[in-house]
């Protein structure tokens, strides 16, 4: 589990690149290995390592923030724990089950927010990607969708298998 803290966090653009990358941190002189152009179709265009990219802006909903975060060793304070039943199998008595209920401590590890973002440029080989293929794009809607789906209320006569709520 994580809890995350809010430190200051810049606005930024994650890329998602088709690359492995041997490297995680800052480098010098960014603008010598990255620098990203927009043309007149307003598709983003860069050459990495000798490879024409092209990217495509993929933002989040409106009632979406992304996250940077950076996991840290450093353990939250524990203030809420969670019971579990002592035994494996289920009992049929509730009264048994409330008597033999344990503490289970979890470890928590702080994760600092050190950025924040509203979009995702996705960059693919030889054209723009296409969103209907594309895994990370997929992805990201898929995750979204998932996320409206769990929270959403069935007072908000959201449909559930088919049939309205009564």
């Amino acid at each position: 589990m994580l809890s995350i803290q809010n430190a200051k966090s810049k606005k930024c653009t994650p890329n998602l690149l088709p690359a492995r990358i041997n490297h995680n941190g800052p480098i010098n002189s960014t603008p010598r290995y990255w620098a990203p152009t927009t043309d007149e179709k307003g598709t983003q265009h860069v050459h990495f390592r000798g490879r024409h990219l092209h990217g495509t802006t993929l933002p989040l909903p409106s009632n979406y923030t992304g996250a940077v975060l950076n996991i840290t060793d450093k353990l939250a304070p524990q203030t809420q724990t969670r019971t579990l039943p002592s035994t494996a199998t289920e009992s049929t008595n509730h009264d048994d089950d409330e008597d033999m209920e344990q503490e289970l401590l979890e470890e928590v590890k702080v994760a600092e927010q050190i950025g924040e973002f509203d979009s995702i440029v996705v960059w693919g080989h030889g054209g723009v990607v296409d969103e209907g293929s594309d895994m990370f794009v997929r992805g990201v809607r898929e995750w979204v969708d998932f996320a409206e789906a769990l929270h959403c209320d069935e007072e908000d006569g959201v449909e559930t298998n088919g049939a309205k709520p009564s």
